[in-house]
């Protein structure tokens, strides 16, 4: 037993469970990281489609030129023969629904002050430590509604507005259409983070 027990953990060091657990915490940062630098780089082929210069990405990216230059070479041929991608916050494949509901979320934890029961949530969504899975989406779906509920008189009417159309949105699945083909050429990341940064803004009052 004493065997066998070394294998496991020397007296004085760290168990397997507790090597394991900051393991996992440390590969979420890596992980987190390569996702976001391969997020900037399908953002930057977006723009690219809109017909932004290469200064104006560069500046907005805080990239070099000779980078994004390199970009623009890997990505324009293509991008010439698709229209832009559509930017209306009414679309319903669910990853723009996704991003909305995540943007709801965080709008509501900052009003609240972080106090609201989505916040550890959106937290972990931060972090990277949360992912879009089914699961996920309707855990974050359920503490939205726990707030909206609690708190409704604290919160402008206008949140419960955008639930509910991202509610129906994400129940009733959108029948395919030109939009929602187009839409399929883009990755799942980038429109969430695309409906995430339009539903803030609309939620705040801006464009």
């Amino acid at each position: 037993m004493a065997g066998e027990e070394s294998t496991h953990r020397i007296p004085g060091t760290l168990t397997e469970e507790q090597a394991g657990r900051m393991l996992a915490d440390m590969n979420e940062v890596i992980r987190a990281g390569e996702e976001m630098r391969k997020l900037r780089a399908e953002m930057i082929k977006l723009f690219i489609g809109f017909g932004w210069t290469q200064d104006r990405i560069a500046r907005l990216a805080a990239m070099s030129q000779p980078a994004v230059s390199k970009q623009m070479a890997k990505h324009r041929p293509d991008d010439e023969s698709t229209p832009p991608m559509e930017l209306s916050l009414d679309q319903y494949d669910t990853p723009w629904l996704e991003g909305r509901l995540w943007a709801l979320a965080e709008e509501i934890s900052e009003t609240l002050s972080d106090t609201a029961r989505c916040t550890r949530h959106v937290n972990a969504v931060a972090r990277g430590k949360k992912r879009f899975t089914p699961e996920n989406v309707d855990e974050l779906r359920r503490l939205v509604e726990e707030d909206l509920r609690l708190h409704r008189a604290a919160l402008p009417a206008g949140y419960q507005d955008a639930y509910d159309r991202i509610s129906r949105g994400l129940d009733i699945p959108s029948k395919p259409t030109a939009t929602t083909s187009a839409a399929a050429t883009v990755s799942a990341s980038v429109r969430r983070t695309l409906a995430h940064r339009i539903q803030r803004d609309r939620l705040r009052g801006g464009a």
